[in-house]
């Protein structure tokens, strides 16, 4: 885990794509898109169907690590409103299990929106909770602490003449995007003009990623 602060608060980063918030004793993450490979399937494209499985278990050991008691899906956490009722019998296990062991949150996003409530925890659009608006896409013009998800930021750097792509996490001064955390996710270029804009006001835009056990920022929007 990686300590870093944020809204007055401190934060540990898990797994390079999650945050454990210890003051709520909370995990968030954003974007797991679970049964994407099975609405691609429908459409014809065929891709490995287990997605769903890899995305819990990942789900699973951040709660091993931290011991968290609340889970907070910050939007986009089915593929599709039809999501829930083609999880498979051993994924369908897996997150009974994992919304009965902790206080489960799911907030909508923009590809389940219209989704009833599915196995465990409950529904919200967004939350208020400790000061921090948790939602799925941040809104442009909020001024107050917000965390959010919805675009998959990743950063493209340079390395011993290899090109590497990593999920990261951008922030302003008081504003964090999530990277997407689910198995089967894209992502979108961190400094792409969508995300700086997003993120306005701001006086400065950084990625972010931790690194050999320590956070490392990338500057990548200036006012």
């Amino acid at each position: 885990m990686v300590p870093f602060s944020f809204a007055g608060q401190e934060w540990r980063w898990i797994a390079g794509r999650a945050v454990y918030w210890p003051g709520e004793q909370a995990l968030l993450v954003a974007d797991l898109h679970l049964e994407k490979a099975s609405a691609y399937a429908r459409r014809g494209q065929m891709l490995p169907p287990y997605d769903s499985r890899e995305t819990l278990e990942r789900i699973a050991l951040a709660l091993r690590e931290t011991g968290a008691r609340r889970v907070f899906c910050l939007g986009d956490s089915f593929h599709d409103a039809a999501g829930p009722d083609r999880l498979e019998p051993h994924a369908a296990g897996m997150l009974d299990a994992l919304t009965r062991a902790t206080d489960w949150v799911w907030i909508t996003g923009n590809h389940d929106a219209s989704m009833a409530a599915p196995v465990g925890g409950t529904m919200a659009g967004e939350l208020d909770v400790g000061g921090v608006l948790l939602r799925h896409e941040a809104a442009k013009g909020e001024r107050r602490p917000e965390i959010s998800g919805h675009f998959h930021p990743k950063l493209t750097i340079s390395a011993r003449g290899r090109r590497i792509a990593r999920p990261c996490a951008v922030a302003s001064e008081s504003r964090l995007i999530l990277p997407a955390f689910g198995a089967l996710t894209g992502g979108m270029d961190a400094a792409d003009p969508a995300i700086v804009a997003a993120l306005q006001p701001a006086r400065a835009i950084d990625a972010m990623l931790p690194a050999a056990g320590r956070l490392v920022q990338y500057p990548l929007w200036r006012g």
